[in-house]
């Protein structure tokens, strides 16, 4: 098929970048453009992922009165003779 294609100033520059890079045609780079875009334009919408949710769960209050000092909460915790 024959057709004409106005570019955008963007689009033919980066496709001039590409052809000299590739050193192919400027007619298989566009094709080949054509066809990766029309593959994923043609693909279904994936649905996005629903966020990752936890539960709450209470634990009930601390039976410690202070957690700052780690040596009174082992102490607390696993008697006098923590080692």
């Amino acid at each position: 098929m024959r057709t004409t294609l106005t570019l955008d100033d963007d689009v033919a520059v980066k496709l001039e970048r590409l052809r000299e890079n590739r050193r192919i045609s400027l007619k298989a780079l566009v094709n080949d453009a054509l066809r990766l875009g029309l593959r994923h334009l043609d693909e279904p919408k994936k649905k996005p992922k629903e966020p990752f949710r936890i539960k709450a769960v209470s634990l009930g209050r601390c039976r410690l009165p202070d957690l700052d000092n780690i040596g009174e909460v082992l102490a607390i915790a696993e008697g006098e003779d923590y080692k």
